[in-house]
């Protein structure tokens, strides 16, 4: 891939695509860190003369504009950090084609508002494309966290025109090589999250290249239940319980260290006030939901982190969000802020976590912006969006 280092952007129009795809709440801004990262790639842009027209996606929008999915919130938040105007374009035909405007960044509209974006259509995607590639002489991808999705903006837009990456794509695929080309081990993985479903490719994939592999999160349930235990209420993949009895298996045979939990923490309800109740793995209530890792399984996981000189962390423990379930999170952020290791903390809800519980990102190795590109990277995968910037 051509870098930004290899392109003279004086007096050109680029079209940049970034992943600016941060959590709200309403219309706060709950966690800035994916524009943040943005910042390097934009900054190099403006100081060699380029005028900058940005391309990102914010959430899942069904139905055309949705103003919970706006990226206005973005575009304020940008202009405030850049200390310079962010012009929001609601429609294509807003925008300015003239490499001559006074604005230096325009931003289009959630590009997820256009229909044609996420078409399964590929003639559909290619004309968009093309609408697109008109307001630019230059295409920088740097929106890592959708460089996994065959959309008009990642893949179809960027081999009509020149293409580079941005400072986040190169770093991001610097950081996952050193993941899956010669680890320094011991190489452990922890994975968390709501369900094996979104997992269970990237967990066979690395259980054949791992020392450690630690689960938690809602998916732990899955796992306990193939142990045979009783989960009450506790999320489950049915349909999966024999894949994960092969994982258990296969890692016992590799002589993986598999952590799963010894005790959880429980609750009747999905609530931030529902009581919290510790039990072990035999003894979970059948009227109970497990929301979290116990504490001694908390530090058995942050024990066994400890010597690992290469972690890749996806996906919290439990429900962070609720205090009462947000401990064994807690415990794994604090063990590997202190591992000399390699750490890579990767996905939007892991790096909102070590955030709200007053973690510095400089204290960890890396914090990766794109939580299912760098599982499907992970996963052995090609993504779209790195095979258009290599074309």
């Amino acid at each position: 891939m051509r870098t930004l280092d290899d392109v003279d952007f004086s007096g050109k129009s680029v079209i940049l695509r970034c992943d600016l795809n941060v959590p709200l709440d309403g219309n706060l801004i709950t966690d800035d860190g994916r524009i943040k990262a943005s910042l390097p790639t934009i900054k190099h842009l403006l100081d060699a003369g380029a005028r900058i027209t940005i391309l990102a996606h914010l959430g899942r929008p069904k139905n055309g504009f949705e103003n919970s999915f706006s990226l206005a919130p973005v575009a304020s938040r940008l202009s405030a950090l850049l200390d310079l105007p962010v012009v929001l374009a609601k429609e294509l035909s807003d925008l300015s084609g003239n490499s001559n405007s006074a604005n230096k960044v325009q931003m289009l509209e959630n590009i997820r508002f256009f229909p044609q974006e996420t078409s399964k259509d590929e003639d559909e995607r290619l004309d968009f494309a093309k609408d697109l590639a008109k307001f630019g002489d230059i295409y920088v991808g740097d929106g890592f966290g959708a460089v996994h999705r065959k959309h008009a903006s990642v893949y179809e837009l960027p081999r009509l025109l020149p293409n580079v990456a941005g400072r986040l794509i190169s770093a991001e695929v610097e950081v996952l090589k050193k993941l899956t080309e010669n680890p320094a081990r011991p190489y452990a993985v922890v994975l968390g999250g709501a369900k094996v479903s979104d997992k269970i490719g990237v967990i066979a994939n690395l259980i054949e290249k791992v020392d450690v592999l630690a689960i938690g999160g809602g998916m732990v349930f899955t796992f306990i239940s193939a142990l045979g235990h009783e989960i009450g209420k506790s999320m489950v993949d049915v349909e999966l319980i024999e894949n994960v009895k092969g994982l258990i298996k296969r890692a016992e045979e590799l002589n993986v260290k598999l952590l799963l939990p010894t005790d959880v923490v429980v609750a009747p309800t999905f609530s931030k006030e529902a009581p919290a109740t510790v039990v072990s793995i035999n003894n979970i209530p059948a009227n109970q939901m497990g929301l979290d890792i116990g504490p001694d399984s908390a530090k058995a996981y942050a024990l066994a982190l400890q010597g690992c000189e290469t972690v890749f962390w996806n996906g919290p423990m439990g429900v962070f969000e609720f205090p009462a379930f947000a401990n064994g999170t807690r415990a794994v952020a604090q063990a590997l802020s202190e591992i000399s290791g390699f750490c890579v903390v990767g996905g939007g809800d892991s790096a909102a976590a070590i955030r709200t519980m007053g973690f510095d990102d400089e204290q960890f190795g890396y914090i990766s912006t794109g939580g299912g590109a760098s599982l499907e990277y992970l996963e052995g995968k090609l993504l779209p969006g790195l095979i258009a910037l290599e074309s």
